[in-house]
Order: structure tokens, then sequence, then C-alpha cells
């Protein structure tokens, strides 16, 4: 296929993958679980943060934290008090443990508290940077201010150490993607959607070598600088939509 064949291709597939009927597939059900724009950030980026292996085992630990935050994940973060995080003892999924999970609550508070929310606190790492894998580093800067385990850093990732940042790049894709489609949420309005970058996993990554749209046999942050380049020339205002549709065919191996 040519790029104009492709793009047709894929403009298809983001049509197809991208409805409402995605979201009980996907770990994205968890955040729309709530209409408060505070709720939804907060749990989006606590879900993203443990986004990582068995689909199942992801929603029903993200599930099992809605739950310990008594389904007011705002509320909680705000106003527990330090003996509320025992609630947490036990609580793991893969390598991040009940001390990370305590540790990423205090300083989703201290970002309330100092900086208004995340999406302020995302955006004044932008409008600093003005490169947005950029301003994830920054960002991880600003999350660990508060006392924590060096430990815990390792579930926050830093593009500038050449790291996909898959979790942080797909919460984000959540939260500014702005479409009439009723997937993503679009809350945020500080970042424009041309500066997102693709949430890279093992699917994405597959399929877009099949389609000759990405070299690099990693996926690493080289490999999401070399895709964002192949997919902005595709759409310059959205080009992450195109998650869709490489996630959608990888998934369901539709190639």
């Amino acid at each position: 296929m040519n790029r104009a064949q492709l793009k047709e291709y894929l403009d298809a597939k983001v049509e197809q993958y991208n409805v409402p009927d995605f979201i009980p597939h996907d770990p994205i059900q968890i955040p729309h679980l709530f209409t408060s724009k505070k709720d939804i950030e907060i749990a989006g980026f606590l879900v993203a943060t443990i986004s990582w292996g068995n689909r199942k085992s992801i929603i029903n630990n993200s599930n099992k934290l809605m739950e310990l935050m008594d389904h007011a994940p705002a509320d909680f973060i705000i106003n527990h008090e330090p003996d509320d995080l025992n609630r947490f003892d036990g609580f793991v999924h893969r390598t991040f443990n009940s001390e990370d999970c305590k540790t990423f609550i205090r300083s989703l508070r201290n970002i309330e508290l100092e900086y208004d929310g995340l999406e302020n606190a995302f955006a004044k790492a932008y409008l600093e940077k003005n490169h947005l894998q950029h301003a994830i580093t920054k960002f991880k800067e600003i999350f660990f201010e508060i006392e924590h385990l060096p430990r815990t850093q390792k579930h926050v990732s830093d593009p500038l150490k050449n790291s996909s940042a898959k979790r942080i790049n797909m919460f984000l894709r959540w939260m500014v993607r702005q479409d009439n489609a009723g997937v993503d949420f679009g809350i945020w309005d500080q970042i424009p959607m041309s500066a997102l970058s693709l949430p890279l996993d093992v699917h994405t990554g597959n399929i877009a070598r099949k389609l000759k749209m990405l070299k690099r046999k990693q996926n690493d942050g080289k490999a999401v600088a070399e895709l964002d380049n192949y997919l902005r020339k595709l759409d310059p205002n959205d080009p992450v939509k195109y998650d869709f549709a490489l996630f959608g065919v990888g998934v369901f191996n539709d190639l």
C-alpha cells in the first residue's frame, strides 16, 4: 500500500474500533464509571499505571483500587488520613505493590494541593518543555517531589531514558483526545491533541512494522518518535487516533 491507501485503510479501522463497544474490553472502562473530571482523571491515572499484563487482571485490580477508595477516588485522594492508607496493605499488581500504591496516593494528593490537579501539573510541564515526551520527564520530577522509596520511581516512565512511556501516553490520550466517539474523554484542554504520542505496545508495534510504518525493532522511545513522525503525516491534528486502528488490528488479528 502507498501512503494514501494506508491512510484510507487505517481511517476505516479507526471508525471500526473507536466506538463505545471498545470500552468493555479495555481498562478505560474504569474511569468511565465516573462523571466528574477529578474522579475521571485520578481513576484514569491509577488504572493506566497498572495497565500492563493480562487485561482481565488489570481490570480486576483496577476495580479493587476503586473499591479501596470507596468508589470516590478524588474525595479519597484529597481527604484521606494517613491511617486510611492501611487498607492498601496487601494490594499488588505485578511489581506495583502496596507501598508503591500508598506513595502514588500521597503524590496525587500533593499534586491536587500544590498544582490544583493532574491537568495543571502536566500542562505546566508541557508549557516549560514544549514537547510532550519531555514534559512527561518533567512531570515525573513533580510526581516524586514527596518523600518516596527509590523503587517506586520505576512506575512512572521517563521518555528521556528511551522509555516508550506507553501507560502515560495512553492516559494522556484518554484525557486529551476530543472526538464524538465516546471512548476517550477529552476533558483536558491545555494540551493539544497534535502533541500526543501513540501508546506503543506489542500489538501496535507489530502491526506498525507489518504495515511498513515502523522500522525500529524495539518498542522504546526512539520507536515512539519514529511512529509519531509517520502518524503526524497521516493526521497532524489527531495522530494518536490511529492507536485504535493498530491496536484493534493487532488484538483481533484483523490484517
